[in-house]
């Protein structure tokens, strides 16, 4: 699969190289790891070539060229062209928009595929801007029940 960044007003994602994201899992602790699930780790592991829908991407800020957090996907569209994004911004950068600009850009990715029908994303139990919804109810993801299921 060729490189891909996506680029949006402040923000660019640039997708991750199946040896960043080894090299990330092998710095995971235990508790980190847990998280992961068994399929993920799998197509991790046995990916020779970059790949958005296993890799992710870093979120780059244009103007300092910092990473403020990463992003991408929970795995490849499902047989229902269903397909689940996810997101994190590092601490120090949260509460400034960059959460949501990268998911409108993955929402936006995703959705160029033919293929893909519906994206949907779930929070943590934590009190951050994802939890209180706002991200999600900006990009129109909220819904009554659970659309993924993870």
């Amino acid at each position: 699969m060729n490189t891909v960044c996506l680029q949006s007003a402040t923000l660019k994602l640039v997708l991750r190289t199946p040896e960043e994201v080894r090299a990330a899992i092998e710095a995971m602790d235990a508790s980190e790891k847990a998280q992961l699930s068994a399929d993920w780790l799998a197509r991790a592991q046995r990916a020779t070539s970059p790949d958005p829908f296993v890799h992710g991407f870093a979120i780059v800020h244009l103007d300092s060229g910092i990473t403020v957090g990463q992003c991408g996907f929970k795995g490849p569209p499902d047989k229902h062209g269903v397909v689940e994004i996810a997101y994190g911004v590092n601490s120090a950068q949260e509460s400034k928009g960059y959460a949501t600009e990268a998911a409108r850009a993955l929402v936006a990715y995703a959705f160029s595929f033919d293929q893909i029908h519906l994206v949907c994303a779930h929070t943590l139990p934590a009190s951050n801007a994802s939890k209180r919804l706002d991200c999600l109810q900006l990009l129109d993801l909220v819904q009554e029940t659970p659309c993924c299921n993870t």
